[in-house]
């Protein structure tokens, strides 16, 4: 079962998980309760708020080599009625400002994010997947 993975994952979240949580956590990000490592089904999702049915994930290096896994997850999400908001650790270390402005916009939106996702590689991943 995914709890103890999604347990074990908290326990040993990355700096960037760590940076935006401190972000996210007490309702800081438009009053929104957000959870970490929290599981759907059978994925668990770095970060989700579900009263507005939003996940975001953060993606290191490893992502580049999984694009199969990840967007066939990302689809799987949306199926259930999440949008799906991807964002690489980098970005969130660097520009932590852009990336909870990418949120924020997101939660403020009823619907999917008007930019489309870049392809892998290419810039920030800062839209919906």
């Amino acid at each position: 079962m995914n709890v103890d993975r999604a347990r074990g994952l908290r326990l040993g979240m990355t700096d960037a998980e760590q940076a935006i949580w401190y972000r996210l956590r007490n309702r800081q990000l438009e009053g929104c309760k957000f959870r970490r490592q929290h599981e759907i089904d059978r994925y668990v999702v770095d970060f989700v708020c579900s009263e507005r049915m939003l996940v975001v994930e953060l993606d290191g290096g490893q992502h580049l080599e999984q694009q199969n896994y990840d967007d066939a997850r990302s689809r799987y999400l949306r199926t259930k009625g999440y949008r799906v908001l991807r964002f690489w650790n980098n970005d969130v270390l660097t520009n932590i400002e852009s990336v909870l402005e990418a949120v924020v916009e997101a939660l403020a939106s009823p619907g999917p994010s008007p930019q489309p996702s870049p392809r892998r590689g290419e810039g920030a991943r800062t839209t919906e997947s």
